[in-house]
């Protein structure tokens, strides 16, 4: 049971603003000032990008981990629990350190005005990492990264995943405009690893590191996978070439987030560092990454997948269709009402039979009978159940124990999904 400093501090954080991305980093530096920098006392990896930040994030330290390293890792949002969001060699960091580095936070914050919800726990997550004596820390950005308040770190590597069009609001509405904000973490000197496809956004970063003098390596020119069945893979990298490694994450995607965790590494292991090619194959067949293609159950096949922008949801659409081919599927739905909807929906109902339209509890869902319009023209057999763990609890009694249920469209639906599962998966299961 949390105690009542822990809830306390918690609703004060969840009633400060959601985005202050164009607010300046000067509020998030002054809070880390008066702690005493504690950002300065680690190393770390920056992590932008549209897709596979978490992915690769938590990879990478699972990776320093098994090399020896007391590893930070710093992610957003959580699923369940806030405590998510800042862990310790893999560990949620406990209730009580959230409650002292909140009051940390809160004592020194003496600013023009009140920190968001995001610059108050990044503070809170490089204190804590500080007083728990991390070596390294990875952390991700939470949108763009120019003016994200994770930016105020220098690491020793710079990592931009991937770009499409997210967060038009506050990033820009084009590609070029939307790279910009994401190239903004690159720091003088510091090299930068990207697997950006496209090539105004290549251009964007491209001139972004030459004017930083920043080493750039990209995806497909400096370093490259190749696929070899059985979901194995080849990589030919800065300086390594190595055979059969597997991901511990499914998707064909998480190949290309793999091929990135690798140039990282070699970097790594250009410095002054302990990593073994044996820890970064073991940190990378380990790895896990919760409420991404996460099986939660074989009969019925259960997954959980966020699926929150376009490019994800046609990661897991493709997956759905190469890994379940054959099977009925039951997708499981809702979605942010900040997010392009239909071409989401039209991707994550393509493989599937039967939609079960539901709502997380967040103010920010999309109303399910927007979303049941929008679904109409492409699968006949909808039914809203706007609770999701009852949503969930249909779509899995009512399957057979071959099919497939699949729960995706948000994070929140997810989180909702996964806390429905923890607390009573005898009743969603009949066992």
């Amino acid at each position: 049971m949390p105690t009542r400093a822990y809830t306390r501090c918690l609703d004060s954080m969840y009633s400060m603003r959601r985005f202050g991305i164009v607010l300046g980093l000067e509020t998030t530096a002054g809070i880390l000032a008066g702690l005493g920098n504690p950002q300065n006392t680690f190393a770390s990896v920056h992590i932008a990008g549209t897709n596979g930040k978490g992915s690769i994030a938590s990879a990478l330290a699972t990776i320093l981990q098994k090399a020896g390293y007391r590893v930070g890792l710093y992610t957003s949002p959580h699923l369940i629990r806030f405590n998510e969001r800042i862990c310790v060699n893999g560990v949620c960091i406990a209730d009580d350190d959230v409650v002292s580095s909140w009051e940390a936070v809160k004592a020194v914050h003496h600013g023009n005005r009140e920190p968001t919800f995001f610059e108050f726990s990044t503070a809170m997550a490089f204190y804590e990492f500080s007083r728990q004596n991390v070596d390294w820390a990875i952390v991700e950005t939470g949108m763009g990264g120019r003016m994200d308040s994770t930016n105020v770190i220098t690491p020793a590597v710079s990592v931009i995943t991937n770009i499409s069009l997210e967060h038009k609001t506050y990033l820009g509405s084009t590609i070029k405009a939307i790279t910009g904000e994401k190239a903004g973490i690159i720091k003088p000197g510091v090299p930068v690893v990207t697997g950006a496809t496209q090539k105004s956004a290549r251009s964007v970063i491209e001139a972004t590191a030459a004017e930083k003098s920043a080493p750039l390596y990209i995806m497909g020119r400096d370093f490259r996978v190749r696929r070899t069945g059985s979901g194995r893979f080849s990589y030919a990298g800065l300086d390594h070439h190595w055979k059969g490694l597997a991901t511990g994450l499914m998707g064909g995607h998480q190949v290309d987030n793999a091929a990135m965790v690798l140039a990282t590494s070699e970097l790594i292991m250009r410095g002054k560092s302990n990593l073994l090619k044996d820890h970064i194959h073991y940190g990378l067949a380990q790895n896990r990454w919760p409420g991404r293609l996460e099986v939660v159950s074989e009969k019925p096949f259960v997954v959980l997948d966020g699926a929150h922008n376009l490019m994800a949801a046609r990661n897991l659409s493709r997956f759905l269709q190469d890994a379940l081919a054959g099977r009925r599927i039951t997708m499981v739905a809702g979605i942010l009402d900040d997010k392009p909807y239909e071409a989401i929906l039209k991707d994550l109902v393509a493989p599937c039979e039967r939609l079960i339209i539901t709502q997380a509890k967040i103010d920010r869902s999309l109303p399910s009978k927007t979303l049941e319009a929008a679904a109409r023209p492409l699968i006949g057999d909808i039914r809203i159940i706007e609770d999701v763990g009852k949503a969930v609890h249909y779509a899995i009694t009512s399957s057979a124990p071959e099919d497939v249920v699949c729960i995706a469209g948000s994070l929140y639906v997810v989180g909702e999904a996964k806390a429905a599962l923890e607390k009573s998966p005898e009743a969603l299961f009949q066992i």
